[in-house]
């Protein structure tokens, strides 16, 4: 299969197409390699994904014509949409930017899709939809239209946008709502990365509120299982969560970085920030169902698999 994914330089589209080759796949990877965070990180993944079956693309999926030669010239079989501007609290700084890329960037690329007639389509969404909920599982049968971040609120655009398309023109739409991903060629701004490096750094973190927040961390292996699984699926338009299925507190997690590296945290407490939510649970019984859908890696490993590759890179 020929698939176009965006985002290719990034955390989890690195992983993508790694998995996409190996299994052979031919891939054409874009991105625009921004510098949200440092570039050369997103370099070292694209030197990761040197094979005969890889080309890439040094493209915005804001730029029209690029996106179209990108669809000409590769005449994919499927799109996977993982591009973004990524992270809650900076989207309160700068909606507008966020609102450009995530859904007219996403609409760009539904009609160079629909214009090439590639009818099978993943969109990377994100748990944010759910909005700020104190416990529970998050089912995709559960209402969204309460986002408390702009980031959130592109996500949710981003989906609706995509069930036009299959409306519409009965394209083939399958939006993932990741929750909380970690692993290897984890993004510094996220909690993960900063936290290892302050730890084994000796420099202090920061926790934002007491440390009794709960996230379903999800290792990017897993999430890689479900993204791949959903392009054979080729499901008509479903709307599928992917997490872990068990949440653990920002304590818990810090405690476990803390054995994973073999030093202690030094914990500077800040107030919880706008945008953040207290809870995240991801009800993953449709993914079972539809998908096969079964996370494997429980926290304890895949921290350490991080740190193991923090240490080494």
């Amino acid at each position: 299969m020929k698939v176009l994914v965006t985002g290719a330089a990034g955390f989890i589209g690195s992983h993508v197409c790694e998995a996409l080759l190996k299994r052979g796949d031919t891939v054409l990877g874009v991105d625009c390699i921004n510098d949200y965070y440092d570039v050369k990180q997103k370099e070292n993944n694209l030197l990761i994904l040197k094979h005969e079956n890889f080309s890439f693309s040094h493209s915005d999926i804001c730029d029209k014509n690029a996106m179209e030669q990108c669809f000409a010239d590769f005449a994919p079989d499927a799109v996977i949409h993982l591009a973004a501007r990524a992270g809650v609290r900076p989207s309160l700084s700068e909606p507008e930017l966020y609102y450009q890329v995530n859904v007219l960037g996403t609409l760009c690329l539904l009609e160079c899709a629909r214009t090439h007639k590639v009818m099978r389509f993943i969109f990377g969404s994100s748990s944010s939809v759910y909005g700020s909920r104190d416990g529970g599982k998050f089912s995709e049968a559960d209402r969204v239209d309460t986002p408390i971040s702009p980031y959130a609120a592109t996500k949710k655009a981003g989906e609706e946008l995509c069930h036009v398309y299959h409306q519409l023109h009965g394209m083939h739409v399958t939006c993932l709502r990741f929750f909380t991903v970690y692993g290897p060629r984890g993004r510094p701004d996220m909690a993960p990365f900063k936290f290892t490096k302050a730890i084994l750094d000796g420099e202090p973190i920061i926790r934002y509120g007491d440390g009794s927040t709960a996230r379903d961390y999800t290792y990017v292996g897993d999430i890689v299982q479900g993204v791949l699984a959903s392009l054979d699926a080729d499901l008509p338009y479903e709307i599928l969560n992917l997490g872990n299925d068990s949440p653990v507190t920002l304590n818990t997690f810090i405690a476990t970085i803390e054995r994973a590296t073999g030093k202690k945290a030094i914990i500077n407490e800040e107030p919880m920030q706008q945008g953040d939510v207290p809870y995240t649970c991801a009800d993953i019984s449709k993914a079972k169902k539809l998908l096969n859908y079964a996370p494997t890696t429980g926290l304890e490993d895949g921290l350490r698999a991080f740190v193991e590759w923090y240490q080494q890179h």
